[in-house]
């Protein structure tokens, strides 16, 4: 049961692209700060985010990097009836170079707007090491589970490659996806992420993630996904273990 919890967990994540991070307040002490947050999961499947460092959660973390990050399903009319994660973490600046490059490759295709965001004030990566989760699937699916995250096997220059080919060689596949898998279509769709087990499409300002019906360990696997969606009548049910 874990397992398929952490599955479900690890689906939320992806899913959704904004949370509740919750950090121990230096201006108040003893009470916890929380505030919306946008974020995109790293090669190791890690929320990243790109905070001010003039904000709270900048001093509060420098301070105590103890967190959390509380993610919910979007658009639930009973928010007891769905899922929700309280990801417990201890959070990371990331420092060197070819880390903060590979955080903003991958952040600003997520968010292409957060670009400009160095103009106003100076903001920094940060990753969210996982340290326990609090998983609720609905009424009594309650799980405490020690691994979530899982590493994208294509991040990077594999994940680059195949995200250009598709947006820039089969747009027409990319809508039919969306058409699929009933997505608004206000403007054209376009793909921003693929990891084992889904791809991400950002359609305006809204992130959507599509799962794959089977886990896909290699790049042919995901060749062969993706063809098999663009020809598929209906969005395939997830094949369990």
């Amino acid at each position: 049961m874990s397992v398929e919890a952490a599955k479900h967990a690890r689906e939320l994540l992806l899913k959704e692209y904004r949370g509740a991070l919750s950090t121990h307040s230096k201006a108040m002490p003893g009470f916890p700060f929380g505030s919306v947050v946008p974020y995109c999961l790293d090669e190791q499947g890690r929320p990243l985010i790109l905070i001010s460092r003039i904000a709270q959660h900048t001093h509060n973390l420098r301070k105590d990097p103890k967190c959390s990050l509380m993610v919910g399903e979007r658009g639930a009319e009973d928010v007891q009836a769905v899922g929700r994660l309280t990801y417990l973490a201890e959070a990371e600046q990331l420092t060197e170079t070819a880390a903060i490059d590979a955080a903003a490759e991958r952040y600003y295709r997520y968010f292409p707007e957060s670009r400009s965001y160095d103009t106003a004030h100076d903001f920094d990566f940060w990753v969210l090491n996982p340290v326990r989760h609090r998983y609720i699937g609905g009424f009594g699916a309650i799980h405490w589970l020690e691994q979530v995250t899982l590493p994208n096997p294509f991040a990077a220059d594999a994940e680059q490659r195949m995200i250009e080919h598709m947006n820039s060689d089969h747009a027409s596949a990319i809508a039919h996806y969306v058409k699929l898998a009933g997505l608004p279509v206000t403007e054209p769709a376009r793909m921003v992420g693929i990891d084992s087990e889904g791809m991400h499409l950002r359609i305006g300002d809204g992130l959507y993630w599509l799962g794959f019906a089977q886990t896909c360990n290699t790049s042919t696997q995901v060749r062969e996904a993706l063809v098999f969606l663009a020809h598929a009548q209906q969005w395939p049910k997830k094949q369990t273990a």
